[in-house]
């Protein structure tokens, strides 16, 4: 009888170790998940963009991104995006780092949004 009672509680060390797992799963998830999504919009932006460029300027297509991404709090400069119209086509790109900190370490979370699409004339 006294082996079974020593065998209910030999194991709390697993115990410890998966919620301690836990907790930097969660961690990094509430610190990574909303930048990904800040960037995808900018990225559909991007594209939603694309799609009227004819109508549009270089500098005002620069502009609007600019502007989108400091809308979505993301730490992209003038400097990083990029922004082309000839040869019947658009291109796009904004290249920038958002730093994740976390406890004792910040991971340098690189993005190279392009978009790169044909300019339809209706």
């Amino acid at each position: 009888m006294t082996r079974m009672r020593a065998m209910a509680g030999d194991s709390k060390i697993g115990c410890i170790l998966w919620m301690l797992l836990l907790v930097i799963v969660v961690l990094i998830s509430w610190k990574a998940i909303p930048v990904k999504i800040a960037t995808s919009q900018l990225y559909d932006f991007m594209v939603e963009q694309a799609k009227w460029a004819a109508s549009q300027k270089a500098e005002t297509l620069h502009k609007s991104i600019y502007d989108e991404a400091r809308r979505l709090n993301l730490p992209v400069q003038q400097k990083d995006i990029q922004v082309s119209l000839g040869g019947g086509r658009v291109k796009m790109s904004a290249r920038f780092m958002v730093p994740l900190e976390f406890p004792g370490y910040t991971y340098e979370w690189n993005f190279n949004l392009e978009v790169d699409r044909a300019i339809y004339l209706f």
